[in-house]
């Protein structure tokens, strides 16, 4: 199993932050307009979300995995809730690279897998350098074609 670059922490770690602040704003709002909020309370609910999304980001890093077997490209992922996702690569339709500006400010890429029917018709595995989410690209286009022919035939 494979995992992902150790700067994606900081991503989700900046994203949990941004949450806490915007609860944080939100609860300032609550209480300059419509009832009081200690300034405390206010104070603890941002460091309590922020501690709780620092610990859910550093975890998610250590079980987020996946892996290119002979048939399929499995993932493994999720902290409360624990998801195992097999892809065939017969079902894959197409495959992208994504990032957008703080992943590229980090150095990082996404690959997204897209696949046949409507339930989970898309696989996102972020936190890749450029190089080898190009290369994953690749591997994954390469697996899903020479599946097609293996299952036409």
């Amino acid at each position: 199993m494979e995992a992902l670059h150790s700067r994606i922490r900081l991503l989700w770690i900046a994203q949990a932050a941004i949450m806490a602040i915007i609860v944080g704003v939100v609860l300032a709002a609550v209480d300059q307009w419509i009832t009081d909020v200690p300034t405390a309370i206010i104070a603890g609910v941002v460091v309590v979300g922020l501690v709780l999304g620092v610990a859910y980001s550093i975890r998610l890093y250590q079980v987020w995995q996946f892996e290119i077997q002979s048939d399929a490209l499995y993932l493994e992922r999720g902290v409360i809730t624990f998801v195992e996702t097999a892809v065939p690569f017969v079902r894959v339709q197409h495959v992208d690279t994504q990032f957008g500006p703080i992943e590229r400010a980090l150095g990082l890429s996404s690959v997204v897998v897209y696949t046949a029917g409507t339930r989970n018709a898309d696989v996102r595995i972020p936190g890749l350098t450029p190089d080898r989410a190009r290369e994953l690209q690749d591997t994954l286009r390469e697996l899903a074609v020479e599946s097609e022919a293996d299952d036409a035939v």
